[in-house]
C-alpha cells in the first residue's frame, strides 16, 4: 500500500540504512554524547550531522536534550532490541528452513536417489542421460 505511514519497524531500518548514522549509533551505544562530540569524526556541516540526528530521533532510536547550549543525545536501548529481536526471528526462520533442506537432502541421498544421478545400485536414474 503506497500511501500507508512506514511502521516503526521500517523507520529503524530506513535510519541504520546510511553508514554515517550507524556510526552515530556505535558511539552512542558507548554513553551519551553531545551532537559536537558526534559531529567531530564527520567530514560533514553541522546542518547535516543535525539532519541526520533528525531522522535518528524520528526513527526513536535517539533521544535528545538540550542543557543551555549542549545538545546531549543517548540511544534509545529499547528501539534497538525491536530491531534486534526482528533480526534475529528471521535469522531463526531460516535457519530452520535450512536445516529441514538439510534433512531433506540427506534422506534423499540416503534412499537411493543421490545427487549424482546414480541410483544404489548404479543405474542410471537422471532422465538425462537415459537415450530416449
Amino acid at each position: 500500500m503506497p500511501n500507508q505511514l512506514p511502521s516503526p519497524l521500517d523507520q529503524v531500518f530506513h535510519a541504520l540504512a546510511d553508514p554515517t548514522r550507524r556510526g552515530m549509533v556505535e558511539r552512542l551505544v558507548r554513553g551519551p554524547a553531545s551532537v559536537s562530540e558526534l559531529s567531530r569524526p564527520l567530514e560533514m556541516s553541522l546542518p547535516a550531522v543535525l539532519q541526520h540526528l533528525q531522522v535518528l530521533e524520528a526513527s526513536g532510536l535517539v533521544r535528545s536534550e538540550k542543557a543551555g547550549r549542549v545538545r546531549t543525545c543517548r540511544i534509545e536501548p529499547d528501539t534497538l532490541r525491536a530491531a534486534e529481536a526482528w533480526v534475529t526471528g528471521q535469522r531463526t526462520a531460516w535457519e530452520s528452513r535450512l536445516d529441514r533442506l538439510g534433512d531433506y537432502l540427506a534422506r534423499q541421498g540416503t534412499d537411493g536417489h543421490g545427487t549424482d544421478g546414480q541410483g544404489t545400485d548404479g543405474q542410471n536414474t537422471d532422465d538425462s542421460q537415459r537415450g530416449s
